[in-house]
């Protein structure tokens, strides 16, 4: 049964509605809607840049276009280092499929534990995380084939080293950022960088690209980059230092080869050394550069000089008498002492028999500042000027210090320090006729210009007295070569340990040879050093000479010079092989 309400029986529902209210709520409501309105325009139209760029943070990215690293080369043209595409795996940790078997097979292309893999992905609030950098195309490839839901692949460049250890030390190596960290790579990084290019691109969720946006800009490569190196004659030298280094179970070896007519560095090799390319468990022995970082007291390689500075003054001549005595000089209460007695010897045969009473009794001649000018000149306590890190200065002491006895000693080696580098430019001073010229790891076609450090006739007398000294009599007649005449230092020296140099049975030793080759018009400097021998043999012209021997043989042969001796080496039966500490 349905009855009727009768509204006017209401007091509150007969009551009449004040008009003012109705029309405050329509204009409640309408400002409302023109509030937003005006919200609207400001956001879409008046200032829209922070929420654009908003949006751009989550979908819009620019996405770097890699440039080409420039290649390496050697002088012929030989590829020493060049780059090669390397795709990067990254992943999104929250879409990967969490198929147990599938990602083993990842984990296994990716060279990792199944662990680690696991690690890498458990946060899955990251929207981006590296699973492997630069890994080979082919391993990319079956990657991608895995199908795997949120695994994706970037386009990157590795860097690649075809002469590997042999090289090492001179190209140096790139990280992961293809940033150069070592030898050239990081002394020309700026230049075979180049300038990435960029894309801008609208991404979905997934890191897709959808659209392009803007202006693309293209990468620039970095150009190649030609070295003063011979490859063939970096290989060579390495090959026969390692040999060597082995063969006398020496510590570690140097050996540098130069042009004397550009000053071309031909070869700079170091052993222990490593591969570029494989540098996990890499020891500080393995990456240090020892021909340019690592000093040591030359030892009889500095006589030359001062028997140079002898001539140069007056004061001798090739054939002036020294008497050498027994082989034993005091000076302020120090003993000098030759390994056996010379007796009287001509200035020739204080070269040839590496006599230090005989260089000390020239030498206290001079005054220190003449002798501490000359090693200045010939670049003794200077870093190297040249393109390359990790160049020392070594130690030359100013001469107001010198005492007398250090004059004396300094005279044939000890008391200042310098690099096989620093020791190969100095020669430069006797293969280009007084003048030393400064070095290049670039290629260069001119000949280097000089500064005049000796006459042209002092600097032949003495490149006639380093004949001497590897020829019959000298103490590094295993320098010698079939073909070339040679001439050239040995030089073996105390190594300081501890506090000193340690007591008689318990040194240590390292031993040098520097040279050049042909001996008449010089073409090459060779400088080999053997640290630490210790299978019986330790002197210069024992474990440092064949080495030079050997690279001073083949280079010149790669280089095309015409033999200028028909004769074999005269290498007596038992060289002397004794020299003066």
């Amino acid at each position: 049964m349905s009855r009727s309400i009768a509204y006017t029986s209401s007091p509150l529902l007969a009551s009449r509605t004040p008009v003012w209210r109705s029309k405050f709520i329509v204009a409640a409501i309408a400002l409302g809607f023109v509030g937003l309105a005006a919200r609207a325009v400001y956001i879409q139209v008046l200032a829209n840049e922070f929420f654009q760029k908003q949006g751009e943070v989550r979908f819009a990215r620019t996405l770097a276009l890699p440039a080409n690293r420039g290649r390496i080369l050697d002088r012929n043209g030989l590829i020493l280092a060049s780059s090669v595409p390397a795709p990067s795996i990254w992943a999104i940790p929250e879409d990967i499929e969490r198929d147990p078997a599938r990602l083993q097979q990842l984990a296994t292309l990716l060279e990792m534990p199944l662990v680690e893999l696991n690690k890498r992905l458990e946060d899955e609030d990251k929207t981006f995380v590296w699973l492997k950098r630069q890994v080979d195309d082919s391993v990319a490839q079956q990657i991608m084939a895995l199908e795997l839901k949120g695994v994706y692949q970037r386009k990157e460049y590795k860097r690649q080293y075809p002469e590997g250890e042999a090289a090492a030390h001179v190209v140096g190596f790139t990280d992961v950022e293809d940033i150069g960290q070592e030898g050239i790579e990081l002394a020309f990084n700026k230049d075979l960088a180049g300038h990435n290019g960029s894309r801008r691109v609208i991404k979905d969720r997934l890191g897709r690209v959808v659209e392009d946006v803007g202006e693309q800009i293209a990468p620039v490569d970095g150009p190649d980059l030609q070295l003063s190196v011979d490859s063939k004659v970096q290989f060579f030298a390495y090959q026969k230092l390692r040999d060597a280094v082995q063969l006398y179970k020496a510590r570690a070896g140097s050996v540098v080869v130069l042009d004397v007519v550009t000053g071309e560095v031909l070869a700079l090799a170091n052993y222990p050394s490593y591969s570029p390319a494989k540098r996990l468990n890499l020891s500080g022995a393995q990456l240090r550069n020892r021909a340019l970082t690592d000093t040591f007291e030359p030892g009889s390689v500095m006589k030359p000089f001062t028997i140079g500075l002898g001539l140069e003054t007056g004061r001798v001549t090739p054939q002036t008498l020294i008497d050498t005595g027994a082989g034993r000089l005091t000076i302020t209460g120090s003993t000098i002492s030759d390994s056996h007695p010379n007796g009287v010897l001509t200035v020739e045969g204080v070269i040839q028999k590496s006599s230090n009473i005989g260089t000390t009794k020239i030498a206290m001649q001079m005054q220190p500042r003449e002798m501490w000018e000359l090693f200045s000149q010939a670049g003794f306590g200077q870093k190297p000027q040249i393109s390359f890190p990790g160049a020392v200065s070594g130690r030359l002491r100013p001469y107001k210090t010198w005492r007398p006895i250090e004059q004396a000693t300094m005279s044939y080696g000890y008391g200042l320090s310098a690099s096989l580098f620093q020791m190969a430019r100095s020669y430069t001073v006797f293969s280009n006729d007084g003048q030393i010229i400064p070095l290049t790891m670039l290629k260069s076609s001119q000949p280097a210009v000089g500064v005049s450090v000796l006459s042209a006739r002092t600097a032949g007398q003495v490149r006639k007295m380093l004949q001497m000294a590897a020829g019959p009599g000298g103490t590094g007649q295993k320098a010698q070569t079939i073909g070339y005449s040679v001439g050239g230092k040995s030089g073996t020296a105390y190594k300081q340990f501890g506090k000193g140099y340690g007591s008689t049975g318990n040194r240590k030793y390292r031993g040098w040879f520097v040279g050049m080759a042909p001996i008449e018009k010089p073409r090459v400097i060779v400088a080999v050093m053997i640290d630490e021998p210790s299978a019986g043999q330790y002197y210069g012209g024992a474990v440092a000479a064949p080495v030079f021997s050997e690279v001073v043989q083949q280079t010149l042969r790669m280089m095309g010079v015409q033999p200028d001796m028909t004769v074999k080496p005269q290498i007596v039966a038992k060289a002397e092989e004794e020299e003066s500490f």
